[in-house]
């Protein structure tokens, strides 16, 4: 998947356990350990916006674009 998810590095970081943050964003504790494994489809924005409201961070120290060396072997169209 082309997008990395960093949030476990920015809760290691800040020191800040996985429960205070769904605590505080409103989320179960099952969905944040989805979302820090990257294995959800989307994230709605007022999520993202709590999550770095409490980290005190930007949705950029979150996400990362990592293109997959597979599709630099497709022919171009």
């Amino acid at each position: 998947m082309p997008i990395i998810v960093r949030l476990d590095v920015m809760l290691a970081e800040r020191k800040v356990r996985s429960k205070a943050l769904a605590e505080f964003v409103g989320i179960t504790e099952a969905n944040l350990s989805l979302l820090k494994q990257g294995k959800i489809k989307g994230v709605r924005f007022d999520t993202l916006e709590k999550i770095c409201e409490y980290l005190q961070c930007q949705p950029g120290d979150l996400l990362r674009y990592a293109p997959d060396p597979a599709d630099d072997a497709l022919p171009p169209d």
